[in-house]
């Protein structure tokens, strides 16, 4: 018998392993065109090295001025030298006087300006003394003894009647005072008249001059 050789639609059926090895060894053949392409084209994208840190600074630019405070160092301020007491009161010292020949020379000034204010002024007239040349007239008074108990002193009342400046009623009020008698002439109830003078004792301001009336 004669063998049938199979039509090209009637080919025995493939298996689905081969086909997956078929399509893996593709796959590689059809990606690496696209894999050298991009290689090709990268160098092309990249901008010249010298450009780079120009665009980068000027990127940094707006970000340093916005912010300076960042910029700033902090201030450290210098380390102070240990001093004994001694030292510390030694300066004190020395700037107390500096600042009293400060003093000083603004006081002189300012002596110097009036000075000139004063010579450049007119000087006022000098208006007449109101007291006399002689000395001070001295106090009279008139009262009545009454004590003469102390040695060369007598206690001498002094009746003073007035009106009253607003009610217009007569007061009458009175007052004592020590006078010195040196003859001891006075004695209780006579009427006498006294003069002020100088200090002779602790209270007695007062001398007498005359007896006016005796007791009766």
């Amino acid at each position: 018998m004669a063998e049938e050789t199979p039509t090209p639609d009637e080919e025995a059926p493939v298996p689905e392993e081969a086909l997956a090895q078929d399509a893996a060894a593709e796959a590689p053949a059809e990606e690496a065109p696209a894999e050298e392409a991009a290689a090709e084209e990268e160098p092309a994208d990249e901008p010249p090295a010298d450009e780079a840190p120009a665009e980068a600074s000027s990127a940094e630019a707006p970000a340093e001025g916005a912010r300076p405070k960042r910029r700033r160092k902090p201030k450290t301020a210098p380390p102070r030298a240990s001093l004994t007491p001694q030292e510390r009161q030694e300066q004190r010292d020395a700037e107390r006087r500096r600042k009293a020949a400060v003093r000083r020379g603004r006081r002189q000034r300012e002596r110097e300006r009036a000075q000139a204010q004063r010579d450049g002024a007119a000087r006022p007239e000098e208006l007449p003394s109101l007291r006399g040349s002689g000395s001070g007239q001295q106090k009279i008074r008139q009262g009545v003894v009454v004590s003469d108990r102390a040695a060369k002193t007598i206690t001498v009342r002094i009746d003073v009647a007035r009106r009253h400046p607003h009610y217009q009623k007569v007061v009458r009020t009175s007052t004592t005072l020590h006078a010195h008698d040196e003859q001891g002439d006075a004695h209780i109830g006579d009427t006498v008249i006294v003069r002020e003078c100088r200090p002779l004792s602790r209270t007695k301001r007062w001398r007498l001059i005359e007896v006016v009336e005796r007791a009766r």
